[in-house]
């Protein structure tokens, strides 16, 4: 019985040993963790207070989008709206307030035009069938176009009583001197995971990126459950607009451009599965972290920025040949 019990816990540690070395999402933070070590020591800016906090606030915005593209993308969908939609969510927080209205009011405008955005776009992906490329592409023109139209594409840099206010929240550190988008980072990854791993809608999202049809004949509400993340995906840069907005003082229609391919580039790094069925919260944040300190280390080692897409592109593309020698292994 002993020896039984024995055996039992050690390939019980074998088994959770190497279910984490087989993590791609662990070689990812092994790998943020040797470049800021090397980065510390290959330069005398990289390890300073500024620096640090400067890296921690900028790789924020990515990593909060990524959250919600890593849920769509386990469904086994893909969002190339979330750059616009950002764009525009913090256009229309800007000109409500520069109106006169206040910053609560600002706000809820602005998370009710992700929200539709997101609904628009799960619609026609979840009940028309319309493939997630293509809708998301064309809401990626649609919302940058509405945000030009929105300010008459001019820039934005007043935001009427509460103008302060939302400086503070998305430039501001109020507790322990952390910048507060980290602090909203935070609580919306903790969130976002808990879903994930503890509740049924969370163990939808992965069935439907396992394999929706068996999905749909078990009674998981595939359509519902599309539309929704969705949604979330659009709240989540809604969110990031609203921070980014108070970060910067200023919005122009520009501010979000390109950043689709950095969100996504977060999610697959961190460990996102394309095919679907496959991601987590604590990867997003990771694949975000390494962006951000590969685009930080270029300027540091005086390194032109023209190669941050290299770069970035090379990382994506390792991670999906990681990701796919793993699922080779598997099938052998």
């Amino acid at each position: 019985m002993a020896i039984t019990l024995d055996r039992a816990v050690g390939q019980r540690q074998q088994s959770w040993l190497g279910s984490i070395l087989s993590s791609q999402t662990f070689w990812v933070l092994i790998a943020v963790i040797a470049a800021c070590i090397f980065l510390s020591f290959a330069t005398d800016t990289f390890a300073t207070s500024r620096n640090l906090y400067n890296i921690t606030r900028n790789f924020t915005f990515v990593a909060i989008i990524a959250l919600g593209m890593t849920l769509v993308i386990i469904t086994g969908g893909i969002d190339l709206s979330v750059g616009s939609v950002l764009c525009l969510c913090s256009m229309v927080l800007a000109v409500t307030m520069n109106a006169g209205y206040s910053l609560e009011v600002g706000i809820t405008v602005s998370i009710g035009t992700a929200m539709i955005i997101g609904a628009f776009n799960g619609v026609l992906i979840a009940y028309l069938g319309f493939p997630p490329f293509v809708v998301t592409l064309g809401m990626l023109s649609i919302a940058r176009s509405l945000a030009m139209v929105v300010s008459n594409n001019t820039v934005v840099f007043q935001f009427g009583p509460d103008h302060d206010l939302l400086l503070s929240i998305g430039g501001g550190a109020w507790f322990f001197g952390i910048a507060n988008p980290v602090i909203y980072m935070i609580v919306l990854a903790v969130l976002t995971g808990f879903v994930l791993r503890w509740t049924r809608f969370g163990r939808y999202v992965f069935a439907i990126g396992g394999n929706e049809h068996a999905a749909r004949l078990t009674g998981v509400p595939v359509n519902r459950i599309k539309v929704t993340v969705y949604m979330i995906s659009a709240i989540a840069a809604g969110v990031a607009g609203i921070i980014q907005t108070g970060w910067l003082g200023a919005v122009t229609t520009n501010i979000g451009a390109g950043m689709e391919l950095q969100v996504i580039a977060a999610a697959v790094i961190g460990g996102a599965n394309l095919a679907g069925g496959v991601g987590t919260a604590s990867g997003a944040l990771i694949g975000a972290a390494l962006i951000e300190v590969i685009r930080n280390s270029l300027g540091l080692l005086g390194i032109s920025a023209f190669w941050q897409g290299t770069f970035i592109g090379g990382a994506t593309i390792l991670a999906v040949l990681f990701d796919r020698i793993r699922n080779l292994r598997q099938s052998d």
